[in-house]
């Protein structure tokens, strides 16, 4: 079984999507598909979690380096109107 990253949609957001991973548009079919009100990625996407250390360190110029942090962004339409999602939650394969 392929490893899949999800992303979810926002509540009520409805189709044309335009979706966009670190500002690189992304297609439908290639790149992802929609399941169950969800983006499903098979290529790996993380979003950089943060603890109160890694914060501090970082502040205080200790740690030199960031981890990977990917963007998912998504072009949606809600009650008739555009809207854009930033910076969306990404689930990896081994979370619920």
């Amino acid at each position: 079984m392929t490893p899949v990253w999800r992303v979810p949609l926002p509540e009520g957001a409805q189709p044309p999507y335009k979706v966009f991973v670190n500002g690189v548009p992304q297609r439908e079919g290639d790149d992802y598909v929609v399941r169950s009100n969800e983006l499903h990625f098979s290529k790996p996407l993380e979003k950089e979690r943060l603890g109160v250390g890694r914060w501090t360190a970082m502040f205080l110029g200790l740690w030199g380096s960031y981890g990977k942090n990917d963007s998912v962004d998504v072009q949606f339409r809600r009650a008739g109107r555009d809207n854009l999602a930033t910076g969306l939650d990404i689930i990896g394969p081994d979370q619920p």
